[in-house]
This record gives C-alpha cells, sequence and structure tokens, in this order.
C-alpha cells in the first residue's frame, strides 16, 4: 500500500486560500469533486487523478486550482 503524505495547501480550506473563493471546503475536497464530476463519478479514475494531485508540490496544486476550478 502506498503511503501518501499531504500537503499543506491541500488541507487549507479554499476560503482561506483562494481569494475568489466561498468555500468552506478543503482544497482536497475541491478537487476530489472536481474529478468525480469531470469524470462521470468514476471512483477509480478519481482516485488515480487525485494521487497525481498528491505529488504535485504545492505551487503546481494552486495552479491546477487556478486554472481549473476557478469560476
Amino acid at each position: 500500500m502506498a503511503v501518501v503524505e499531504k500537503t499543506a495547501l491541500l488541507d487549507e480550506k479554499m476560503e482561506e486560500v483562494f481569494d475568489w473563493s466561498k468555500d468552506a471546503i478543503p482544497v482536497r475536497d475541491a478537487l476530489w469533486d472536481h474529478f468525480m464530476e469531470s469524470n462521470g463519478h468514476n471512483t477509480d479514475e478519481t482516485e488515480a487523478s487525485m494521487q497525481k494531485i498528491d505529488a504535485k508540490s504545492d505551487d503546481e496544486v494552486k495552479a491546477y486550482v487556478e486554472e481549473n476550478l476557478k469560476k
């Protein structure tokens, strides 16, 4: 079983990291919801996408969220 280390950014609330967000959920949960919506609620695909996010730096995660979740 792989050990996944949490990044500080993923555990922060969306509204605390991004001034454009009003969501009180953690960035990790917002990304999970985003991937679930984009792949037809396929849990296996979402888990694979989240593993890729977990491997990124905080700056890379922030850039991804800015590009894909900002409305």
